[in-house]
C-alpha cells in the first residue's frame, strides 16, 4: 500500500520552486521539513535543487531545461527518486518520469506513504487506503498503444476492455467499499460521542503540528501509553483518556493526529470522521513546539487545517511545549500570544499551571460577553472566534454584534469592544 520502497533506503533529490508570493527562505524551510518527512518515510536526501520561476511550468513543473539538468544530477548522485515540494499533476509526473528516467513523486505522496506506515487500527488503515486510492486514481497509466483500443466498438465491453479501464473500475469499487466501511465506523464513533455527552463529561482535544509533543503530554497526564517517537506522524489514531483537573472536575482528553503544512486534501477528507473529536470538543489545547525554527508558521498551518475541518470556531488554548529545550524562545512566543502557558511534557515542568488554565477556560465557558466590533475589523472577529466560543454573530449597520463565551483574560483582551 506504500509508495516508497522500504527494502532499502532510497536516495532522494528534493526539488522546490521559488515563485511569488513564496520567498527563498520559505521554500528552504519547506524543503527542510520535506527532508524530515523523507527520513520518516525511510529514505535519504542526497541532493537539493531550488529554482526561481515566475510560475510552475504546466508540462514539467520546472521546465525542460531544468529537467535535463536534474536528470544529469540524478545520474551523478545515483538517485532513485526525485521528490517535488508541491503537488504534481498526473501529466507533470508522467512527463518528468519519462525525462528523468526514474520515479518522480510529490510531497503529497510522501505524506500519504508515512500515514500508510503508521496506520494500525481498522479505521486508520481504511482511511489511509481511501486517501491513497483517491490519489492514485487519476495517475493510472496505460500499457501502451497496443492495449489502448482493443475491440473498442460498441457492444464489446467485456473482452475488449483495456487493462487501464479494468484498473480504474477496480479502484473505484474499492473506494466505494472503503467509504461504506468508514460510514459504518463513523456511526459507531457518533454513538460513543452521544454516550459521553450523556455522561456529562466535558471534552478536551489536543491539537497541534506533528511532533509538537501531544502524545507525550497525554502520557504525562494520564499514563495513556501512547507511542512516542521523535519522528513525524508517529500517532495517527486518536486516544481518549479520563483526566481529573486541579479543581476536581473530570474531563475526557483526546490526542489527535498531528497536522502539517500542505496536508493533502485526500487525508483531510478521509480522516474527517476521526477529526470529529476535534470539532465536537468544548476546548482545543493547541500544543506548539517552542523549540521549532518556525513556530508561527506551524501555528498558522494548524489553524488552516482546523478551518478546513470545520473546527475554526471551537475555543482554543495555545500552549507552548518544550520550554526545557528552548526556554528563551518559549518565553518570547508566550509573550507574543497573550501569555500562553509554557511547559515541558517531557519533564512535567509547567504542566499543573497548564491544567489550571484548561480548568479556568472550561469553568467560564458559560459566561457570555457581548461585543461590538467595527465591520472593518475582521481580524478582531477572527481573534474572538479563536479565543472563545461565539454564540451569536450578526451585522447591524457598521458594526458586528458578537456574543461570545470568554474567560477573564479574553474579556480583558477585547475590553474596548465589550458592551457595558
Amino acid at each position: 500500500m506504500t509508495l516508497i520502497d522500504r527494502r532499502f533506503r532510497e536516495k532522494i533529490i528534493l526539488v522546490g520552486v521559488v515563485s511569488w508570493p513564496r520567498t527563498i527562505d520559505e521554500v528552504e524551510a519547506s524543503l527542510d521539513e520535506l527532508a524530515l518527512l523523507i527520513d520518516t518515510a525511510g529514505a535519504d536526501e542526497v541532493a537539493r535543487v531550488v529554482q526561481r520561476r515566475e510560475a510552475p511550468d504546466p508540462a514539467t513543473y520546472i521546465g525542460r531545461g531544468k529537467a535535463e539538468e536534474l536528470r544529469e544530477l540524478s545520474e551523478q548522485v545515483d538517485a532513485d527518486t526525485v521528490v517535488f515540494d508541491e503537488e504534481l499533476t498526473p501529466a507533470q509526473q508522467r512527463n518528468l518520469e519519462r525525462m528523468l528516467g526514474r520515479t518522480a513523486i510529490d510531497r503529497t505522496a510522501v505524506i500519504l506513504d508515512i500515514f500508510a506506515q503508521n496506520a494500525h487500527t481498522e479505521e486508520g488503515r481504511a482511511q489511509v487506503e481511501l486517501a491513497l486510492s483517491q490519489y492514485r486514481l487519476p495517475r493510472l497509466r496505460g500499457k501502451g498503444v497496443a492495449l489502448s483500443q482493443q475491440a473498442g466498438r460498441i457492444g464489446t465491453r467485456g473482452p475488449g476492455e483495456t487493462k487501464l479501464e479494468e484498473d480504474r473500475r477496480r479502484i473505484m469499487r474499492r473506494i466505494r467499499k472503503l467509504e461504506a466501511e468508514l460510514r459504518s465506523l463513523e456511526g459507531t464513533r457518533r454513538t460513543q460521542h452521544r454516550s459521553r455527552r450523556r455522561g456529562a463529561l466535558r471534552t478536551v482535544s489536543l491539537v497541534g503540528y506533528t511532533n509538537a509533543g501531544k502524545s507525550t503530554l497525554l502520557n504525562r497526564l494520564t499514563d495513556a501509553g501512547v507511542l512516542v517517537e521523535n519522528r513525524l506522524f508517529s500517532t495517527l489514531d486518536p486516544r481518549t483518556r479520563r483526566l481529573e483537573l486541579p479543581g476536581g472536575e473530570v474531563v475526557l482528553m483526546t490526542d489527535t493526529v498531528g497536522f502539517v503544512r500542505k496536508l493533502p486534501h485526500q487525508l483531510v477528507d478521509a480522516f474527517h470522521a476521526t477529526l470529529d473529536v476535534v470539532t465536537a470538543a468544548e476546548l482545543l489545547v493547541h500544543v506548539v513546539d517552542g523549540s521549532s525554527r518556525d513556530p508561527e508558521g506551524q501555528i498558522d498551518a494548524v489553524r488552516t487545517v482546523l478551518d478546513e475541518i470545520g473546527a475554526g470556531d471551537v475555543p482554543v488554548l495555545l500552549a507552548i511545549n518544550k520550554a526545557d529545550a528552548a526556554p528563551q524562545a518559549a518565553a518570547k512566543l508566550s509573550a507574543a500570544h497573550d501569555g500562553a502557558p509554557t511547559f515541558s511534557a517531557l519533564t512535567g515542568e509547567g504542566v499543573t499551571p497548564l491544567l489550571r488554565r484548561v480548568a479556568d477556560r472550561l469553568r467560564v465557558s458559560d459566561r457570555v460577553v457581548e461585543l461590538s466590533v467595527p465591520v472593518g475589523r475582521g481580524d478582531v472577529v477572527a481573534a474572538i472566534h479563536r479565543e472563545g466560543e461565539v454564540v451569536d454573530e450578526r451585522y447591524e449597520g457598521e458594526m458586528v454584534r458578537v456574543q461570545a463565551r470568554l474567560d477573564e483574560r479574553g474579556t480583558r483582551r477585547f475590553a474596548e469592544f465589550v458592551e457595558p
